[in-house]
């Protein structure tokens, strides 16, 4: 009687065992099919063009970090490009400028988000005439592949400067999206000073000092015919950029922030791009070693700037300092005026 009752509990526990074991495997089932349905990123932003309604499932994340990287190494087929809905846009929006300002910092922290895809080169073609006279599919093939909802966004800071570029953009796309990242003018004057003089270093040639260059011997006054200076007068370029885009069509990122605060920048720059907020302080921590704020794409795959990123400035004169600054705040101030941010 008890060898009847102990099969019998054998038994019954077996058959309880394989029905916890079916229900498992079709909880992971189940699991695994909302994983390929559920959207994790709506595109409900207009971008130039009609409102789109595209989802990008979790699967397009893998393509979009794995797949595409393929693709940019050429190493797919016309087959393969088929097959996953892949093409060659041309930018939705472009970082314009300002060299120096964090363009690539911009760059690479916008990729960060599922619906960005960017252009791993500067690909200066609106700024070269050589390359402009390609022609624009010579552009569009210069771009990576991506999916048709995804924007992908290319930064070339000597747009910002160039005096034909905003016609020739403005020729392709009188809707574009504009980003321009700037940091206080003396800063970054004397960081394009500071990039151009390790160059120099590296060749064995010497360079003048920042102050000689900076200051006109003859007149004591700053040397607005030095390029460094020049480019940091930033409301004398964007005036030119007025003459064909209205103001509503660019967005200054503080470039000084973002170094120090990148999250509330970054998210200003989703919302300026009609993007779902995705960029959140996970993906973003601070490197103590380099000083700078490096990349989380998920849980396998980091990324840090290049070392280049974050060179150690000469000390200048703070007289010098002192009069740039006071030369550039009126500039400053009507950059402000134009823009709604201060520096």
């Amino acid at each position: 009687m008890l060898f009847k009752q102990q099969a019998w509990l054998r038994q019954k526990l077996l058959v309880l065992g394989s029905l916890a074991v079916g229900s498992l495997l079709y909880l992971v089932a189940r699991v695994g099919s909302l994983d390929r349905l559920q959207p994790i990123c709506p595109i409900e932003g207009r971008l130039g063009g009609a409102r789109s309604q595209a989802e990008f499932p979790l699967r397009a994340l893998q393509f979009k970090r794995g797949l595409l990287h393929e693709f940019r190494k050429g190493n797919a087929s016309k087959e393969q490009v088929r097959l996953h809905d892949l093409v060659q846009q041309l930018p939705k929006a472009i970082i314009i400028g300002v060299r120096k300002g964090g363009t690539r910092a911009l760059l690479e922290m916008l990729n960060l988000h599922p619906a960005v895809v960017k252009a791993s080169q500067e690909i200066h073609f609106f700024d070269n005439d050589e390359n402009y006279g390609k022609g624009i599919e010579w552009y569009r093939k210069k771009m990576p592949f991506s999916y048709p909802q995804q924007i992908t966004i290319e930064k070339s800071p000597a747009y910002f400067i160039t005096e034909e570029v905003p016609e020739r953009i403005y020729k392709m796309n009188s809707s574009i999206k504009l980003l321009i990242i700037v940091r206080e003018p003396t800063t970054r004057a004397i960081s394009d000073y500071t990039q151009v003089l390790e160059g120099k270093e590296r060749k064995n040639k010497t360079y003048y000092k920042f102050e000689k260059l900076a200051i006109d011997p003859n007149t004591c006054e700053v040397n607005t015919k030095y390029k460094a200076v020049r480019t940091s007068i930033y409301t004398k370029h964007l005036e030119r950029w007025l003459k064909y885009f209205p103001i509503e069509q660019f967005h200054v990122v503080d470039g000084d922030r973002l170094i120090t605060e990148p999250l509330p920048e970054l998210q200003l720059v989703e919302k300026f791009l009609n993007l779902p907020p995705r960029i959140s302080q996970y993906n973003l921590y601070f490197n103590a070693t380099r000083g700078f704020y490096c990349l989380r794409f998920n849980i396998i795959f980091n990324k840090c700037l290049a070392g280049s990123k974050g060179r150690i400035h000469p000390e200048v004169d703070p007289s010098v300092i002192t009069k740039l600054r006071k030369f550039f705040h009126p500039f400053n101030q009507k950059f402000y005026q134009i823009t709604g941010r201060t520096l």
